[in-house]
């Protein structure tokens, strides 16, 4: 492999004039911290969706998807690190993926490209992360106290105000040990979803399993796409460098160690989900599966206490979420408006973090609340969000950073990549849409019910 070009220029902001790296990008953390927060910017409670994908693509195709998914966006995010690793050593440590992309692609509006992308993902998933705690608490609710008065958006409307106050935490790396926490909460409903479906599935109360595609060809290929797209987001996070930038620098080999960590976790968690929950109900599989083991009608399939629990562990996990995907905003917030000639906790700093930081999670509370069928946008936010940045971006960040020799295998695996992951977004996208246009007469601002 050949060795890097030299760098070229480009013009890196001062940390100590650098609000945004100084308070909420802190270089505290070692490798383990990259691990857990790498794992809750990954494994959620997207991976109850993954029988639902499944149920596009059938046994076999799940599994290759599912596999090919995880290796590619390891390799991916592995070659991000590298080239981060480079320019850290040239003396250009760069902590946010915007500046990373203008500074190797030497075009000043991939900078707006990529914080346009990266905007678009981590607003939705704090819509996303809110309207689900909220869906969890009236999941609660319901089962205590069937005929209650209270609606979705109530519980949303509480939800956004716990993250008010979560949200003022300083730092990415002050969320350290709430990620840890995190990735044990990832752990926990996973094994009590996967004990249930088991459970299920040998008992004499097992659902029929059918387990055949769409009947119409078009039908079928449409699935499979969309399906492709939902997998690429649950394995997509887009803040890599922005996490990395959370190690203690020399940052050099450590975030291949937090990748393995957050990648063992990834085995068991995906695959248990994704094979237990389409082994008990197959084509059926709803995209959440707590709903096929509480169905709306008829009693329970599994005990009460079981699914309560897992869906406590999922309520708590949705806050680290939310907070650290609103890390890249609260980075942005701020650079423009924070001093660093005062201190992170000081009164002229401390008011313009409350205050706007507590708008922008009003803003996403109120968001959640009108459109309660945002979980239908997942395979899109995939499809034009993840798949660029993660299946896509760096494959041309390592390329043109080492500029491999056009006969190597590296370039060739790295070119194959990009394409296909190119077109197999473009037909996501398509199918997402199309799933998304069709759903539409089922949409209701503030509804309390959720569109599957």
């Amino acid at each position: 492999m050949a060795d890097p070009p030299r760098p070229g220029l480009f013009p890196v902001t001062l940390p100590e004039s650098d609000a945004g790296a100084l308070f909420v990008l802190q270089s505290k953390g070692e490798w383990w911290h990259a691990g857990f927060h790498l794992t809750t910017a990954i494994v959620g409670p997207t991976i109850l969706t993954l029988p639902y994908a499944f149920r596009g693509l059938g046994w076999w195709l799940g599994f290759v998807c599912l596999t090919t998914m995880g290796l590619v966006t390891f390799y991916a995010y592995y070659l991000m690190s590298k080239v981060l690793d480079h320019c850290e050593k040239s003396g250009r440590r760069h902590i946010r993926f915007r500046e990373l992309a203008a500074d190797v692609l030497g075009s000043g509006w991939m900078f707006y490209v990529v914080i346009f992308i990266q905007t678009a993902i981590n607003t939705g998933i704090g819509i996303g992360a809110i309207l689900l705690a909220g869906q969890c608490l009236d999941i609660m609710y319901s089962s205590l106290v069937p005929q209650g008065n209270l609606k979705l958006y109530e519980f949303i409307a509480m939800v956004t105000v716990v993250m008010m106050v979560l949200s003022q935490l300083p730092s990415f790396h002050s969320l350290r040990h709430i990620n840890f926490v995190s990735l044990l909460l990832s752990l926990g409903y996973t094994f009590l979803v996967v004990g249930a479906c088991i459970n299920l599935g040998l008992s004499k109360n097992a659902p029929k399993r059918e387990y055949s595609l769409e009947a119409s060809d078009s039908g079928k290929v449409f699935s499979a796409f969309t399906s492709i797209s939902i997998i690429a987001a649950i394995f997509g996070n887009g803040i890599l460098p922005e996490i990395q930038a959370t190690l203690a620098p020399p940052a050099t080999g450590k975030m291949l160690k937090g990748l393995i960590l957050c990648y063992s976790v990834i085995f068991f968690t995906f695959y248990s989900a994704a094979i237990s929950g389409y082994w008990v109900f197959g084509r059926n599989s709803s995209s959440n599966i707590l709903n096929n083991l509480m169905p709306d009608e008829g009693p329970a399939l599994v005990p009460i206490a079981v699914i309560g629990l897992a869906v406590i562990f999922v309520l708590l996990q949705l806050f680290a979420i939310g907070l650290v995907y609103s890390q890249v905003a609260y980075e942005i917030m701020e650079k423009k408006s924070a001093d660093t000639t005062k201190g992170i906790f000081s009164r002229r700093n401390l008011v313009p973090r409350l205050i706007l930081r507590s708008l922008y999670t009003a803003f996403c509370g109120f968001m959640a609340a009108m459109l309660p069928f945002f979980g239908d946008i997942n395979a899109v936010v995939g499809a034009f969000g993840f798949i660029p940045l993660d299946f896509v971006l760096p494959m041309l960040l390592y390329n043109m950073t080492y500029k491999p020799t056009k006969r190597s295998f590296t370039y060739w695996i790295n070119m194959t990549i990009m394409v296909v992951f190119t077109c197999a977004g473009l037909m996501g996208a398509f199918s997402s849409v199309r799933k998304l246009v069709l759903d539409a007469y089922k949409f209701k601002l503030f509804s309390s019910e959720v569109v599957d």
